[in-house]
């Protein structure tokens, strides 16, 4: 990764970490800015390794997992814990599933603690009202949200424990707490006195918990803004990592459900006789699923017994009371609708359109997508006691583990506190493990209650496979659009008529009623227009569809940025204008970070200036998504119709890097996984109701052959950061659609790609 030239006075600010990067490489720059959180109260609390501290945001108080007239001292809400040994354990209240932040919220609160990094280790929180995201009060990782709404969170912590560690020291040396300072897990005094960390812990949780610190000016940073390695990253590259799927309970079994063949259908009929036969098989029980449906849990001793009874069932499915879709009907249906107007975002006059020397007549469309996590979906459920007395412990990697902790206690009939949600590492998610139906957990819970019914009374693991995973529904909806531009010979946009069609992810969903608005979804929206002030009437159809939806990897971005960046693109093309220089003229004066992003991939990938070898072309995309800028200056070739993406450079603004290299990797992770959504077989399709796909074989997604050169350079900055873990995907597409067309004179409509 790299970073582009500074100037003096930014070079004077940036953190010594990230200034040493900057002197090495090159890029843009912005002036420092902080900004506080709101107030909250803070407690504390003992714990047998040492000194804990913790933070309860009072917006949590509308949380309802949290018991009424829970007061903050009454949580296990700890931080940050210090050992005798001065091991810092920092508690994360977010769900690592990838994206880094096991190692970069760590960091936040080890910068301003002046911890010994190589003492840091890291945990998972859980559904206590205390890990609920600071920004929005309740549980959640999601909308590259994670470093951007903790940043300063984490570091106030740091601080205030820091504070408390002084307090401790200056209090057992009689001294004022102004004449100490800290370095690398150590209190230092007059006339050389030292003192650990983790022999100050005991003293130091018994100092109150001060109301307001002082922060560190970001050029004294020493940790925040250095490329760290990541705490995670032994275990995982050598295979010792558990997550999720490696839950062992005593005595636990393994459970696996047939789920109806299609959406919400019921059982017609059902012979169990060989699944019970087979070795190992401890019940086989139907059970409700999710939408309406029903299904059949198979239990047994281990995943393997269960599988093979699963298969052994007969099992015929009523579908007479269920929407049965075809994909081909479907799209059939959708372009019809994008011809009429929607409900409408923006407004504009497009009286200029029917005279406009120049037109762009578009219609785009995009397929349903799975998420296809590396880990498949699993949920672990322990039931125990009984009446008054029982309880329930569920382990699983979770996304939102606030809504799953509640939804697994109205399915178990338990009051929410006796409900304890252990947040497993995971195997990726991609959105898919934050669902506002919870319908994995409550699918787990369903397993746990009927089979309790049933006599048996054990830790369940309820396991999907690949094929449940893919054939399981909550994809990214497919989306038609409609483009009628009218421009004149210099490009300037006269009208921009836009119709999107496409599923509603969050209607009756409890963000319906923020998301919501005017009859839009906000998220089939959101990347349109920007950063192009162009006039454009944009509007919506959300047609009801028996498929269920979710958010996936940058949501509404990953059909919006290919829409935008490749017309914007065609409209340079129509014009005889370099596609850069036209970006640079739309956005005028405004965008600076969109124009430094840009500018920088465009230097740093040699663009216009180097030439490709013979049968290449250029292709140029930026794009904003989770206030993050990411362009992409692809290098692509298309050989006997097959396109082939050879080298990406990429220039992220993200404001302040806390950890470049785990930038590095999601931009990196990001790209490869957009390009997958270009490639012949990255779809969902439906025939009779019934997902055509299965598995790798026929859902495809990139692999590591698929994987271009990429050159990952950041902008430099000292604003608070923005998020990283979703930006990255989709200028990808277009930055690669773009050179296609430059190559064939042709702009693919579609993804994926269909150039034949």
């Amino acid at each position: 990764m790299h970073f582009d030239s500074a100037s003096p006075e930014l070079m004077d600010q940036l953190p010594k970490g990230l200034l040493a990067r900057v002197e090495r490489s090159q890029g843009a720059s912005k002036s420092i800015a902080t900004e506080g959180l709101a107030r909250r109260s803070f407690l504390k609390m003992g714990a047998a390794s040492g000194f804990a501290l913790g933070a309860y945001p009072l917006v949590a108080g509308a949380q309802a997992a949290a018991p009424a007239g829970l007061k903050p001292f009454e949580q296990p809400s700890a931080f940050v814990r210090i050992a005798k040994d001065g091991t810092v354990t920092v508690a994360i209240n977010r769900l690592e599933f990838g994206q880094g932040v096991w190692t970069a919220l760590p960091m936040c609160l080890a910068e301003e603690l002046d911890a010994d990094w190589s003492k840091v280790t890291a945990e998972h929180g859980d559904a206590n009202a205390a890990y609920v995201d600071p920004a929005f009060g309740m549980h959640l990782t999601g909308g590259s949200g994670s470093i951007k709404r903790s940043f300063m969170q984490y570091r106030e912590l740091g601080a205030r424990a820091r504070a408390m560690l002084v307090a401790a020291a200056a209090a057992q040396w009689g001294v004022d707490a102004s004449a100490l300072r800290t370095e690398n897990g150590m209190v230092l005094g007059p006339a050389g006195k030292s003192i650990s960390y983790g022999d100050l812990s005991d003293a130091a949780m018994k100092m109150p918990v001060p109301d307001k610190v002082a922060l560190k000016d970001p050029k004294n940073f020493r940790i925040i803004g250095k490329a760290t390695p990541r705490l995670d990253g032994k275990a995982k590259s050598s295979g010792q990592q558990n997550f999720g799927i490696d839950v062992q309970l005593p005595g636990m079994l393994t459970a696996v459900v047939a789920h109806p063949a299609v959406f919400g259908a019921k059982i017609k009929s059902l012979d169990d006789a060989a699944a019970k036969a087979v070795p190992g098989v401890k019940a086989v029980l139907r059970m409700p699923t999710d939408r309406g449906g029903e299904g059949v849990a198979v239990i047994a001793q281990g995943y393997w017994a269960a599988k093979q009874a699963r298969d052994a069932l007969k099992l015929e499915w009523d579908t007479s009371g269920v929407e049965k879709v075809d994909s081909t009907a479907q799209l059939a249906s959708y372009k019809a609708l994008a011809k009429k107007t929607g409900a409408l975002k923006y407004q504009a006059d497009m009286a200029p359109l029917a005279k406009a020397p120049k037109k762009i007549s578009a219609e785009f469309t995009f397929p349903y997508l799975a998420h296809a996590p590396m880990e498949p979906l699993n949920c672990t459920v322990h039931v125990t006691g009984s009446g008054a007395d029982a309880k329930a412990a569920i382990y699983l990697g979770t996304q939102m583990p606030g809504f799953d902790g509640m939804a697994a206690a109205k399915v178990l009939g338990l009051p929410p506190q006796n409900v304890k949600v252990n947040v497993q590492m995971a195997g990726g998610g991609f959105g898919r493990r934050a669902v506002p139906t919870a319908d994995y957990v409550v699918e787990a819970c369903t397993v746990a209650k009927v089979a309790m019914a049933a006599g048996v009374s054990a830790p369940i693991r309820v396991l999907w496979s690949r094929e449940d995973d893919i054939k399981g529904g909550y994809y990214r909806p497919m989306h038609v659009h409609r483009a009628e531009i009218g421009f004149d010979a210099k490009g300037k946009v006269l009208a921009w008529d836009h119709v999107i069609v496409g599923q509603s992810i969050v209607e009756g969903t409890p963000f319906a009623g923020m998301m919501i608005k005017d009859g839009v979804d906000a998220t089939i929206v959101e990347g349109m227009r920007e950063p192009y002030d162009v006039p454009m009437r944009l509007s919506v159809h959300h047609p009801k569809v028996n498929v269920p939806v979710l958010w996936w990897r940058s949501v509404g971005s990953t059909h919006t940025a290919y829409v935008m960046e490749t017309l914007v693109d065609e409209i340079a093309r129509a014009t005889n204008q370099d596609p850069v220089a036209y970006r640079m003229k739309l956005m005028g004066d405004k965008h600076p970070r969109h124009k430094a992003a840009l500018m920088l991939a465009v230097e740093q990938s040699g663009y216009g200036k180097r030439k490709l070898p013979k049968g290449q072309a250029w292709g140029v995309a930026v794009h904003e998504s989770f206030d993050t800028v990411v362009a992409y200056v692809a290098e692509a070739s298309v050989t006997k119709g097959v396109p082939k993406l050879h080298a990406v450079t990429a220039a992220v603004h993200c404001n302040l890097a806390v950890n470049p290299k785990t930038i590095e990797a999601q931009v990196q992770g990001a790209a490869l996984m957009g390009l997958g959504t270009c490639l012949p077989g990255s779809a969902i399709t439906f025939k009779d109701g019934l997902v055509e796909q299965s598995n790798f074989g026929d859902y495809v997604v990139a692999r590591i052959t698929d994987m271009p050169k990429i050159a990952v350079h950041i902008v430099p900055s000292a604003e608070p950061p923005t998020g990283m873990g979703e930006p990255g995907l989709p200028p990808l597409a277009p930055a690669f659609g773009n050179a296609i067309a430059k190559l064939t004179g042709k702009t693919p409509r579609s993804l994926p790609f269909k150039l034949a």
